[in-house]
């Protein structure tokens, strides 16, 4: 009877942590096909709404590392249990916001009580495994992983297309609440939080305040510096120099201070800041063409946002099916390397094979290239993991896991931003480049316009009327066509920025890792 209840025990266990981690992953995507729809519901521009993306990815950036010093300080279960709350709660206060910024603030207070849902589930989980069954625990924990960002887009676009937007939030709320109360009531805490004694465990204020600082402030500034006209804005230069300093600052404290949030000291070895920056990249890519796809496709192609999230499917199912494939190499002793370089190639084909796309394009053409975006993924999350932690003493290598973790999250919120920035730049140049055609005495101008009027009077629209619908319709045709040179132009940048930063493979350690490290980097990479 009682190996019974401890089965019923550990299959509640597994339900909640994985529930509570995809939970967590659904809401980094869900909301991409529903930006168009939540800026025209809440008056804003579509460079403003991405703030509901990028304020819940520079959240995630800042916590992720610091949730291994907030379950000491705590105890796991206390802020396993309180972060789950917290996500609930700024859930609710999601789907009730009435304005963008207030919307905006209670994303960011989802992604503070996000942070512990997937890295914190993942050690809860583990332990309900015996060590010979650790596989089967990553393999559960890893399909979790990768069916969130997979159902995100699509249930996202269900949501937009047939109800409020508020949903996309408000469907956390009961789950939320299910997960609180099943870890109340069945993780059990571990054996030293039972003793903590909290004023023996330094807090490192000034690394976690700096830290939060330096990431604000930049990510202030790549969102906003194109609107705001750069330097030429008194606030951006403020928040610039508040970037530096703040960086400046946290990475020279966790360096000098004994006791320090994130420990910076591993990042002496050569390989794990090679690592680190092709992890950066791969968050840039990833993040930044999930980013852009679905908003593209709706602006200019026309899509609804179901089939928006339904194009992304491909690349997460190819994801799904490679990854079991990739952990079987890695465990039978293929260097890592190897798939990080595939990766790169996979990922630079879907920019560049992205960027050649017109406002014709089939949706076999997007499948081609998801399914590239797809497998790069696979082929760089786990191996780039991997890799980084090769070379460190045992007793090192959670911190370079949790680094590698936070370059990628911080990559993903570069990459938004940057995404962002660029297209709307890039906008401005390709729209005055085609009106700069659009002279008087362009015969294939004239002719088109004439066209349009003819076929305006047709209808019996008056000729002064006709003719002034039908420039409005040129100009509505040349905004479309400057908006997809655009976006096209960001594909082509995720090439290019992985392009660049191939020489850094060459700071990649050769060496390799005995059967029992890559158990446990397999373990923690999920």
């Amino acid at each position: 009877m009682a190996s019974q209840e401890n089965k019923f025990v550990r299959i509640i266990i597994i339900v909640t942590t994985i529930s509570a981690a995809i939970m967590e992953l659904i809401d980094t995507s869900i909301i991409n096909v529903a930006l168009n729809n939540i800026s025209g519901t809440l008056g804003a521009t579509l460079e403003d709404a991405s703030w509901v993306v990028t304020a819940y990815a520079i959240a995630n950036v800042i916590i992720i590392p610091l949730t291994g010093f907030l379950s000491r300080y705590f105890g796991r279960k206390n802020y396993y249990l309180a972060s789950i709350i917290i996500f609930t709660i700024a859930s609710y206060l999601c789907g009730t916001s009435s304005s963008l910024w207030m919307l905006v603030l209670w994303r960011f207070v989802q992604g503070l009580g996000g942070g512990a849902l997937l890295s914190v589930s993942q050690g809860i989980l583990f332990e309900q495994f015996k060590p010979e069954e650790k596989g089967i625990a990553g393999g559960i924990f890893g399909m979790g992983i990768v069916m969130g960002p997979t159902i995100g887009p699509v249930l996202g676009g269900y949501i937009v297309d047939n109800y409020h937007w508020a949903l996309i939030f408000n469907i956390n709320i009961p789950i939320g609440i299910a997960a609180a109360l099943l870890t109340w009531k069945f993780v059990d805490k571990q054996p030293e939080e039972y003793h903590i004694n909290r004023k023996a465990i330094p807090v490192d204020y000034t690394g976690i305040l700096s830290l939060s600082i330096g990431v604000g402030a930049l990510q202030y500034v790549l969102e906003k510096g194109q609107s705001e006209d750069w330097f030429q804005d008194e606030t951006i230069r403020y928040l610039t120099a508040a970037a530096v300093i703040g960086i400046g600052l946290f990475i020279y404290w966790e360096l000098h201070t004994k006791n320090p949030a994130i420990n910076l000291r591993v990042m002496k070895s050569i390989n794990l800041i090679g690592s680190n920056v092709l992890t950066f990249v791969c968050g840039f890519g990833l993040f930044g063409s999930v980013y852009l796809f679905p908003v593209m496709v709706q602006r200019v192609m026309g899509y609804t946002p179901t089939e928006a999230g339904l194009s992304m499917i491909p690349g997460a199912l190819i994801t799904i099916f490679a990854m079991p494939f990739i952990g079987a190499g890695l465990g039978k002793g293929v260097k890592p390397i190897y798939f990080v370089c595939a990766g790169f190639i996979l990922f630079i084909l879907h920019g560049y094979t992205s960027s050649l796309a017109t406002a014709e394009a089939g949706k076999w053409w997007f499948t081609l290239t998801q399914v590239c975006r797809g497998l790069g993924t696979g082929f760089l999350t786990v191996p780039l993991l991997s890799q980084a932690v090769v070379g460190l003493e045992p007793k090192d290598m959670p911190y370079g896991i949790s680094l590698n973790n936070m370059f990628r999250s911080l990559g993903g919120a570069f990459g938004i931003a940057i995404m962002n920035t660029y297209s709307t730049n890039r906008f401005a140049t390709h729209r005055n480049d085609l009106i700069s055609n659009l002279q008087g005495n362009n015969p294939l101008m004239n002719s088109r316009l004439e066209s349009i009027t003819h076929g305006m009077m047709a209808k019996g629209i008056n000729p002064i009327a006709a003719k002034q619908a039908a420039v409005g319709n040129l100009d509505f045709i040349v905004s479309g066509q400057a908006q997809m040179q655009a976006y096209l132009d960001g594909f082509l940048l995720i090439s290019v920025f992985f392009i660049c930063t191939i020489p850094f493979m060459l700071l990649l350690s050769n060496q390799d890792m005995d059967a029992e490290t890559r158990a446990k980097v397999a373990a923690a990479a999920h």
